[in-house]
């Protein structure tokens, strides 16, 4: 699901180029990641942004800068063509300033009042789609992109897992059998 809610975001919604600028929010969170990859092995240009622990994860993944959105300054960022926003609220508002005339936000964070001046904002829940899960895991098997995964557990210790209250770090996994 967070390769699919990438793919449609940035490709179907966002009609993302190579050569394009793109803004990812959450670039170091499970959709972000897959975002930051496909935008990347697409040719365009990625900004992430996150907190500052997300850093080096966002980076890795593939962004090209990062901004993190507690001590950085989210103005100073050059004209994008397409945000992609899993944040929504005040990030989303700051946000749509920074695409260029012509532009597109895409938001899985709920329906926005954040508009860019001469761009359209999209909102957006994703679909299931074969053709495009088939291609997203291609590309995982090829190495050219990979998932973001936190913890694996067992099945005895999901419950557990599943029960925690600190932020996960990446998709958990739940081990059915050794």
């Amino acid at each position: 699901m967070p390769g699919l809610t990438a793919w449609q975001g940035l490709f179907d919604h966002g009609k993302l180029q190579s050569g394009q600028r793109v803004l990812i929010h959450g670039a170091a969170g499970v959709v972000g990641s897959m975002a930051v990859q496909l935008a990347r092995e697409a040719g365009a240009y990625v900004i992430g942004t996150g907190r500052a622990s997300g850093r080096r994860t966002a980076l890795d993944f593939g962004a090209q800068e990062f901004i993190d959105l507690e001590n950085d300054s989210l103005e100073d960022v050059d004209a994008v063509d397409l945000v992609f926003d899993v944040l929504g609220g005040e990030v989303a508002e700051r946000s749509a300033r920074l695409v260029r005339p012509g532009g597109t936000m895409v938001t899985i964070a709920g329906p926005t009042e954040a508009h860019p001046i001469d761009g359209k904002t999209i909102d957006f829940i994703v679909v299931p789609d074969r053709p495009q899960l088939i291609e997203i895991v291609q590309k995982v098997r090829e190495g050219k992109i990979r998932t973001n995964i936190g913890e694996v557990a067992t099945l005895d210790d999901a419950v557990a897992v599943f029960n925690k209250t600190d932020r996960a770090k990446g998709k958990t996994i739940i081990r059915v059998r050794s």
